[in-house]
């Protein structure tokens, strides 16, 4: 067995001859190999990061063969509150070797809050070099089921958001920002297989309005050129493309002219779009005949006919999106290619033209080092998770759900990342795992607990009473009212409106459907200890979400990393979605409910009353 590659990677090359069969070659290595591989990580972070105080409290040796022991059995499972107190002494200007070995170059602000206030990653300069080492095996991998991806450009519509600054003068920005803005991305080499439409300077601009407008119009002005498009995630893009149908007119007057809209006042974005401009007429008059005509289905199409696929994220909460995306993408697949967040960059799917619903994320050993916690940890629900209950990257088991731990080289040590992932399969040793939901996202009003994946399926399920007048789901989101007695489930709806106008009635059962499909406790509150009220369903009006978005972005939310919340909680949000509710509805009677498990209870089904 050849030897494991070390896990200190240098940054990816540029195009060359043989660099996709190297990526390729590289994946099998290291997959083949993972347990192997997964052990020299846990070395070399540990033997990095050996100065850190952290390391030392747990009293992990120097000795790299003592130290792995040492923290196998000592180091215990963490959260981010754990460690808040350690990252702020960084943020306040305290240098020491605190969690790492290695100098922190800058916090890295997760989407994630802690006390209301969004959590500060510390990172170290080498991890740029990983993640772009991550990106580089994109376009081989995709690059295996569609050839001639470098024949063309990429229409990739991609942010920043501006940068703060800690006490102790460090960066503190979204792990997007920090990659856009890295000399890993800004000088990267020639590369056709990752020729972008957008110039670095529409990149970069902090003006989220400039910065789209200028990025859409180059993606306009290459339309010929285009073989594929994307964004993060898939509300991104769609949001971009409701940018596009409300400025179209302008976007094709600048291509007629030559001319770039003056309310682009950036003056690098002016210098950077207007190099490529030239007058044309033709393109405008093409460009302006797709978007007149009555009907946006297939709309990225016919604007960009040469486009194979489009890259968006659209696994957990983001699969909600997937209708609208095939609506406006007329066929094309849409492909979710890597797994990340701002903790640490984890993997691929190596199978990206899969189904949305059957992604999978080989976890690329040589990113971190691994470890995964049971779902059902123990048979105490209330006790608990330890370090003992950890599990290799390699001894996961098919079809089991573990919540993702990571101990990565900038010092987070067993961090547990909130994630929920299923082993769907295996690459060589390597485990697939299709993610789930997030940890601890969910409604409660008694002892009911619903996650994201269970409401959105009913409320998947619920919609189709609307698919016969025509309507359908925008966006929604939901929150416990428990301003009465008892608290009940609030759903707020954004629909997009049919030709025909939607009874009362109809809400009326989409209501009861979202409480059908729910768990057995929630229906058991409802049914029999009446400790929940009947579901409401509040219509809201049309650009509600976008305004919820906007709300979230003057706080300080990333427009990269913004999706919208699918549980809030009382205060502004829901002052500004109530403000847009047009109208209110209620479950009309209770959900069935019968006592035991559905499995094995096939007796009839019972409901203690049958009102709401």
């Amino acid at each position: 067995m050849p030897e494991a590659p070390s896990a200190q990677l240098v940054p990816a090359s540029g195009y060359a001859p043989g660099a996709h069969r190297e990526a390729l070659e590289f994946i099998e290595h290291v997959t083949a190999n993972a347990g192997k591989v997964q052990r020299r990580v846990l070395t070399e972070i540990l033997a990095q990061n050996a100065p850190a105080e952290y390391l030392c409290r747990y009293g992990v040796p120097c000795s790299s063969l003592d130290a792995v022991d040492t923290f196998r059995r000592c180091v215990p499972l963490v959260t981010y509150e754990n460690l808040q107190p350690d990252i702020l002494r960084i943020a306040n200007g305290d240098t020491s070797p605190i969690l790492s070995g290695k100098p922190i170059s800058e916090f890295l602000t997760s989407s994630g809050t802690s006390g209301g206030e969004r959590k500060l990653m510390p990172t170290i300069a080498d991890e740029l070099d990983r993640r772009s080492l991550l990106y580089s095996l994109l376009m081989p991998v995709m690059g295996q089921s569609l050839p001639g991806l470098d024949k063309g450009k990429a229409m990739y519509l991609l942010f920043v958001k501006a940068e703060a600054r800690t006490p102790g003068g460090l960066a503190a920005r979204p792990v997007l920002t920090s990659y856009y803005r890295s000399r890993q991305f800004l000088d990267r080499p020639h590369d056709p297989y990752t020729a972008y439409t957008s110039p670095n300077e529409a990149i970069l601009c902090v003006d989220s309005y400039q910065s789209m407008y200028a990025q859409l119009l180059c993606g306009l002005v290459d339309r010929a050129d285009v073989l594929r498009v994307g964004a993060v995630f898939a509300s991104g893009f769609l949001r971009a493309i409701h940018f596009l149908q409300k400025h179209w007119p302008r976007l094709c007057h600048d291509i007629r002219t030559g001319e770039l809209d003056p309310e682009i006042t950036d003056r690098s974005v002016r210098d950077a779009v207007g190099g490529l401009l030239r007058p044309n007429s033709v393109l405008a008059d093409e460009i302006e005949a797709e978007c007149l005509k009555p009907s946006w289905e297939g709309i990225i199409r016919r604007l960009w006919p040469r486009t194979k696929y489009i890259d968006v994220i659209v696994t957990g909460a983001m699969s909600q999106y997937i209708p609208t995306l095939e609506f406006y993408g007329g066929g094309l697949p849409l492909t979710c290619t890597m797994y990340a967040s701002s903790e640490c960059y984890f993997g691929l799917n190596l199978n990206p033209m899969c189904k949305p619903g059957e992604v999978a994320y080989t976890l690329i050993p040589t990113m971190c080092y691994f470890e995964f916690l049971p779902v059902d940890h123990c048979s105490n629900a209330n006790a608990e998770p330890s370090h003992r209950d950890l599990v290799d990257l390699v001894d996961v088991k098919l079809g089991h759900d573990y919540e993702l731990v990571v101990t990565t080289f900038s010092g987070l040590c067993r961090y547990r990342v909130g994630d929920v992932l299923r082993v769907a399969g295996f690459k060589n040793e390597a485990p697939m795992f299709s993610f789930m939901r997030r940890r601890n996202v969910a409604l409660s009003i008694d002892s009911d607990k619903t996650d994201e994946t269970e409401l959105h399926t009913a409320v998947s399920s619920a919609v189709q009473h609307l698919a016969p007048f025509g309507a359908s789901l925008v966006e929604y989101t939901s929150y416990a009212d428990t301003t009465a007695i008892p608290g009940h489930y609030v759903l707020f709806w954004e629909l997009r409106a049919g030709s025909t106008a939607v009874p009362a009635s109809v809400f009326e059962e989409c209501c009861l459907s979202v409480e059908e499909a729910l768990n057995s406790v929630y229906r058991q509150c409802r049914a029999c200890d009446r400790s929940i009220g009947p579901l409401e369903i509040r219509v809201v009006s049309e650009g509600t979400f976008d305004k919820l978005m906007d709300y979230a972005l003057s706080r300080g939310a990333s427009i990269n990393q913004y999706k919208a919340p699918r549980c809030v909680r009382p205060g502004p949000v829901i002052e500004l979605l109530d403000a847009r509710v047009q109208a209110k509805y209620f479950s009309p009677k209770c959900p069935k409910w019968s006592p035991g498990n559905k499995q094995w209870n096939n007796s009839k089904e019972q409901v203690c009353n049958g009102g709401a």
